[in-house]
């Protein structure tokens, strides 16, 4: 008898550890397009989750000393699995809430709110298992080891199968149906609840109301989101497409045809606004971000402006040679890569894109061919750099990993540029969009200066989008760096002479440019000390109204 006890003990501990592990590494990909990937939400997450296990512990020791009953356990385990089974519409309904506060305390509140009580309530169940095992007192260290063996081993499981397998497969919201549906059936089992009539009828009666409230919460998502008044219940049939679509999938829009949550990204691509050539545009979303916009009829269509600074660069530049070698670090939406293809029947085209799925999804919906001659290579950016061939070398390497929030940080560093500088060729060049506040960033001065480091002062520009530095906000700008001084009187003579006073790109002055970072909190960024995301939070305050306290 008290080796069945034990067994069950250990069956309880191990699938609450599991669902505890899956739940913790399943926040960071469903809170992504919400705030981000970064350290502050990895941080938060983690934080958040210790905190409801550690508290939860303690009470969980309170309730199993006063009532120690399988019954408690069951009752632990099915709150569980419902508190599981609300992540999912409350991040669609938090997650859009508005918190004027800074960039760090917003992202604590929204895990919080979100993640304090399922990690709480699976905190309370192993005190509880613990307090029910231990019938013969002589083998309590036994127990106990078997207990958090079992505990730690779900644990492992639980983060090995979430990170390699299961959100690939089946996405976050249908990962956290499972593990409610889980958390439920096993308080019907582990609890004992067919024992007793009136347990099984509050049982019952509690998962039916809390399967009224999860569409409701779903629909209240969907009308603010479609800021429009509805009735839910007026069809049978469209109700029933509300309370999963709304309670257990991501809120997405009409115009959103694709949907998918790789190892990566949330990946989403959408019908959007037509281009200045009367085209619709497709967009690609990732986690909280446009990365591009792709017009399908015509490969040579730009519609982000910093990618037309690429352009006219790479015009300045090719009108030299016939062929060139270009490097694109991060894909997005292979946007300018497909232009390069069509454009320039002699160049090489080589895109380091992390996430496999981007590229298959560019492939199948984004306009890239099966015959393209764009080479694909699914790994890390600087991995890919570090194993280069030595006869290796580049006209253009194109940074293109950087966002406004989620920053890889390893790309930005000291170290990293002398790697990018030993794979270009004498005349090549670097260039890096960087999405910062030129008044107030802080992050791409640092870059700025990470980068005359190494390809010195005088060899390291900025060009934005207009001259009148007075008036620049948070923008997308062009980092530009090479191992030999560059003409830009003539790029600009060039540029001028072809587009007028059309021209995209203004390089700030050199003197200007030393002003700018006289006046500005830089760091040399190395892979001792890249503060990546502290640097770049204040743009993301200043977006989307946020103030540090």
């Amino acid at each position: 008898m008290i080796r069945q006890e034990v067994i069950k003990a250990n069956i309880v501990v191990f699938v609450a550890s599991f669902c505890t592990l899956v739940i913790e590494l399943v926040a960071g990909r469903i809170l992504a397009p919400y705030v981000g990937v970064s350290l502050y939400t990895w941080t938060s997450i983690i934080g958040v989750v210790l905190a409801g296990i550690s508290i939860g512990a303690y009470l969980g020791g309170l309730v199993a000393d006063r009532y120690p009953s399988p019954s408690t356990l069951g009752w632990l385990l099915f709150f569980s699995g419902l508190a599981a089974l609300f992540i999912s519409p409350m991040t669609n309904l938090i997650g859009r809430a508005e918190f004027q506060t800074s960039l760090m305390v917003r992202i604590l509140l929204i895990t919080t709110l979100i993640f304090f009580v399922p990690s709480c309530l699976l905190g309370m169940i192993s005190p509880v298992v613990v307090k029910l095992a231990l019938k013969n007192l002589e083998k309590t260290g036994n127990v106990v080891g078997k207990i958090y063996a079992f505990s730690t081993l779900g644990s492992i499981l639980g983060t090995f199968a979430t990170g390699f397998f299961l959100i690939s497969w089946m996405g976050t919201r249908r990962i956290l149906l499972i593990m409610g549906i889980i958390l439920i059936l096993s308080a019907l089992i582990f609890g004992e609840f067919f024992k007793r009539k009136k347990a099984l009828s509050t049982y019952l009666f509690i998962l039916s109301l809390a399967f009224i409230i999860l569409p409701l919460t779903g629909w209240y998502v969907y009308a603010a989101i479609q800021s429009e008044e509805a009735k839910p219940f007026s069809n049978p049939v469209q109700s029933l497409k509300y309370i999963y679509q709304y309670a257990f999938q991501p809120p997405l829009d009409e115009d959103t045809y694709f949907f998918k949550e790789s190892n990566y990204y949330t990946i989403k691509l959408k019908r959007s606004i037509r281009g200045d050539n009367g085209n619709r545009l497709e967009s690609m979303i990732l986690d909280h971000l446009v990365h591009s916009y792709t017009d399908l009829k015509d490969p040579l269509y730009l519609e982000y402006e910093y990618i037309r600074i690429y352009e006219e660069w790479v015009r300045w530049k090719a009108k030299k040679k016939d062929s060139f070698k270009a490097l694109f670090l991060g894909g997005g939406g292979y946007t300018f890569p497909r232009f390069i293809e069509a454009k320039y029947p002699g160049a090489e085209i080589q895109v380091v894109e992390i996430d496999p799925e981007i590229t298959r999804v560019v492939h199948q919906y984004l306009g890239i061919s099966e015959n393209t001659r764009i080479r694909s290579f699914n790994e890390d950016g600087r991995w890919f750099v570090m194993n280069c061939k030595e006869k290796e070398s580049f006209d253009f390497i194109f940074g293109d990993a950087f966002n406004d929030l989620s920053i890889p940080y390893h790309l930005t560093t000291k170290e990293f540029a002398i790697q990018l500088k030993a794979l270009l060729k004498p005349d090549g060049i670097l260039l890096a969009n960087v999405i910062d506040s030129f008044k107030k960033g802080k992050f791409m001065p640092s870059y700025i200066r990470t980068l005359e480091e190494v390809f010195g002062k005088g060899n390291v520009h900025l060009v934005t989008l207009s001259s009148d530095y007075d008036h620049i906000g948070i923008s997308t700008h062009v980092v530009i760096a090479s191992p030999q001084p560059l003409d830009t009187d003539d790029f600009i003579k060039f540029i001028r002479k072809e587009k007028g006073k059309e021209m995209t790109s203004h390089v700030m002055p050199q003197d200007r440019l030393q002003q700018y970072l006289r006046e500005r909190y830089w760091v040399i960024l190395t892979d001792d000390y890249v503060p990546a995301d502290n640097l770049i939070a204040p743009i993301f305050e200043e977006r989307f109204g946020y103030h540090q306290p």
